[in-house]
């Protein structure tokens, strides 16, 4: 019994679980970042492509216009 105790006591105590779960949020985190910053990189160049496209196809000063 005394035996039974003592490894309930040592497993409420112990913080391999409670690191596990930060590990695991920390990981969620920064995966969510990647995500949110390849979508903001993925709409500027779709906008950089589309604005090359029409330069190319109507070759105006105001379509060719790049900063």
């Amino acid at each position: 019994m005394n035996f039974t105790l003592n490894r309930k006591t040592a497993f409420a105590k112990s913080q391999q679980g409670a690191t596990a779960i930060e590990y695991g949020l920390l990981v969620a985190l920064i995966s969510l970042v990647i995500v949110v910053g390849a979508a903001a990189v993925g709409t500027n160049l779709n906008a950089l492509f589309t604005k090359i496209s029409t330069c190319l196809a109507t070759p105006t000063a105001a379509a060719c216009k790049f900063p």
